[in-house]
């Protein structure tokens, strides 16, 4: 299916050297990083990482393999604690949360490398994205009280209606693992947004897909910006996916931003050519 050329989104200051879309400026920030930076031993990872994302942007984090991005979302959802900077999460530091502190509080990611119970059914393996959700408690699961059904009958519905946005409601009771490579991925995806996040951060999305499933995936991220009215910050090589549905970019090179602003000018960027392409010859 053939993406519809996108409308081009004004980016406007906030009060620091960060952008966000115009549209978005009547509202604080979703996610605001100021100054973070990462060291490992001697080795300075991420610095000066300067970010912020509108509460309904699509943006993107992009650069040379090796560049930090991977290390960036691992700061922002606490795998990795920051050496030094701010992350402001819906305008509350994060400082002292944990991974799943995170999560609860609002952020939700992918992998690069797909990370699903490959043995439990697609369903499944959403309704374990519903643990914040879930208000039962530990005996009236132990011995199935009324409780427990009316919970369940709940994530149930909750489940297939996140599976509707993927048509993948058929492949409920299938096992993970048995599903095409492309399903996998918006598996994954799916099982994300059943933490209810007011970020989604995805880590590559389109890795190893077709320019079929591509295409449909574009439509579905906006598709899911648009319905749940959520964030959603890409990590992703596929320049065509980038440019096609990324309002604000973020290039990062050897743990530093070098640009920001929008697809025609990160595009047009000097610094962002030569990072990717190397230094030209005169002449």
């Amino acid at each position: 299916m053939a993406t519809p050329k996108k409308k081009p989104t004004k980016l406007v200051p906030v009060p620091s050297t960060n952008i966000i879309p115009e549209r978005d400026i009547d509202k604080s920030p979703i996610l605001e990083c100021r100054h973070l930076g990462i060291d490992f031993g001697g080795l300075t990872a991420v610095n000066e990482f300067n970010m912020a994302i509108g509460r309904t942007e699509i943006a993107g984090l992009i650069g040379p393999n090796g560049a930090g991005k991977t290390t960036v979302f691992n700061l922002l959802t606490k795998v990795y604690q920051p050496t030094r900077g701010t992350i402001l999460l819906d305008g509350v530091d994060t400082h002292s949360m944990s991974t799943v502190q995170v999560n609860r509080a609002g952020i939700a990611r992918t992998f690069q490398n797909i990370r699903l119970f490959n043995n439990l059914s697609v369903e499944d393996n959403v309704k374990l994205g519903l643990h914040n959700h879930i208000k039962y408690g530990l005996w009236q699961g132990l011995f199935r009280l009324p409780g427990y059904w009316k919970e369940e009958k709940i994530a149930h519905e909750r489940a297939m209606e996140l599976l509707s946005i993927f048509d993948m409601e058929d492949l409920a009771s299938a096992k993970a693992g048995s599903l095409p490579y492309g399903a996998q991925r918006r598996l994954e995806i799916v099982r994300a947004l059943a933490t209810n996040p007011s970020l989604l951060l995805l880590d590559e999305p389109a890795a190893g897909m077709n320019p079929s499933e591509t295409a449909e995936l574009m439509d579905n991220i906006v598709k899911i910006r648009d319905t749940f009215q959520i964030a959603v910050l890409l990590i992703e090589h596929d320049m065509s996916l980038v440019m096609g549905i990324c309002e604000g970019i973020c290039v990062l090179n050897f743990g530093q931003i070098i640009a920001k602003g929008t697809p025609d000018e990160i595009q047009a960027n000097p610094a962002v050519i030569e990072a990717y392409l190397g230094k030209q010859k005169e002449g």
